[in-house]
C-alpha cells in the first residue's frame, strides 16, 4: 500500500470491510479483531512535522489513537501511551512500533474513570518525557443500547466519566506543563451531530465535547496553547466489536457513508498531526470532520 502522501482514489485506497458479526469483552483488542484494522505501520510516512515534541494521547493502544500515537512517532516526537491494563497486549506492540523510529514510548497504563489516576497522568507523562507540549484527548466508551429503559445509571455515569469528566481532569491537569506553542487535541465524532438512536449517552458526551474544546480554546488562546478537535465517522476499531455497535450491523458497518466504506485509524492521524503541529497556528477552536463526506455543521 501507498502512504498517505501518494495521489490515490480515496474510494479505494482501502478495502470496503463486510466485517463477520463478532463479540469481544470491553475494551476490546485490535489484536483479535476481524477484520484487521490498518493503523499506519506500512503506509504512515512522517515529514519531521512534530519533531521534539512531547505527546500525552489517551486510548492510544489501539484504533485511533495508535494511529495518532504511530505518526506522532514519525513525525518526530516522544509518546506518553495512557490506556485501560487490559489493553496491555496492544500497547506494546505501539510501543515497538514507537521505538524502533528512534522515539521515547511511555506506557502508562490505568483507568481514567480514577479521578486521582487522570489529575496525575500530565505529571506522569512530563516526568517520562522530561516535558509536555502535546495531549491528545481520545480515549473513549461507546455501548450500544437500544432502550433508554435498559440504560443503567451505572453505563451513564460512567460513558460520563471516561468521555468528558477524564478529559476536563487531564486537561486541568496538563496546564501546569504546558507552555506556549503547546497544544490539545479531543476527539469528538459524527455521532456529536448525528446522534444514533442506541448511543445517546455516548453521542451527548461527544456533543458536550466539541462545546467544551471551542470554550477552553478560546480561555487559553491568550497563553498561545491551542485547543482544536477531531471529529471521526465510522472508523473501523475494536470499540465496534466490544459492544460498540449492534452485533447484526457490523457487517454493513461503513457502507451509509458518501464514500461507501468505514474508514480506517491511519486516515485519521494526518488531522491529529496537523492540529498539533506548527502548521496550524492561527487554528483553534476548529473540529476537523473526518467522516468519509457525511454532512456536519
Amino acid at each position: 500500500m501507498s502512504d498517505q502522501l501518494t495521489f490515490q482514489d480515496p474510494t479505494t485506497r482501502f478495502p470496503d470491510i463486510t466485517p463477520p458479526k463478532q463479540d469481544q469483552p470491553e475494551p476490546g483488542l485490535d489484536a483479535e479483531l476481524i477484520p484487521g484494522t490498518d493503523r499506519g505501520e506500512d503506509s504512515y510516512t512522517g515529514t519531521g512535522r512534530l519533531r521534539g515534541r512531547r505527546a500525552l494521547i489517551t486510548g492510544s493502544d489501539s484504533g485511533i489513537g495508535a494511529a495518532v500515537a504511530i505518526a506522532f512517532a514519525r513525525e518526530g516526537a516522544d509518546v506518553a501511551l495512557s490506556y485501560l491494563p487490559a489493553e496491555e497486549e496492544d500497547a506494546q506492540h505501539i510501543c515497538e512500533l514507537i521505538r524502533a523510529e528512534g522515539r521515547t514510548a511511555l506506557p502508562l497504563p490505568g483507568n481514567l474513570s480514577d479521578r486521582d489516576w487522570c489529575r496525575d497522568l500530565p505529571r506522569r507523562a512530563a516526568e517520562g518525557l522530561g516535558g509536555l507540549d502535546a495531549v491528545v484527548n481520545n480515549a473513549g466508551r461507546q455501548i450500544a443500547v437500544d432502550d433508554i429503559a435498559e440504560l443503567t445509571d451505572e453505563q451513564w455515569e460512567e460513558t460520563y466519566q471516561t468521555n468528558i469528566h477524564a478529559m476536563f481532569r487531564i486537561c486541568q491537569a496538563a496546564l501546569d506543563y504546558l507552555e506556549p506553542g503547546s497544544t490539545i487535541v479531543n476527539t469528538t465524532s459524527i455521532q456529536a451531530y448525528s446522534p444514533s438512536s442506541h448511543l445517546i449517552d455516548y453521542a451527548s458526551t461527544k456533543a458536550a465535547i466539541n462545546n467544551f474544546t471551542k470554550g477552553l480554546a478560546t480561555q487559553l488562546a491568550p497563553k498561545g496553547i491551542r485547543v482544536n478537535g477531531v471529529a471521526p465517522g465510522p472508523i473501523w476499531t475494536p470499540l465496534q466489536v466490544s459492544d460498540g455497535q449492534p452485533k447484526e450491523a457490523l457487517p454493513h458497518f461503513g457502507k451509509n457513508t458518501p464514500l461507501g466504506r468505514a474508514g480506517q485509524p491511519t486516515e485519521l492521524a494526518p488531522a491529529y498531526v496537523f492540529l498539533t503541529s506548527a502548521e496550524s497556528s492561527y487554528v483553534l477552536g476548529e473540529t476537523l470532520n473526518v467522516n468519509g463526506g457525511q454532512p456536519s455543521p
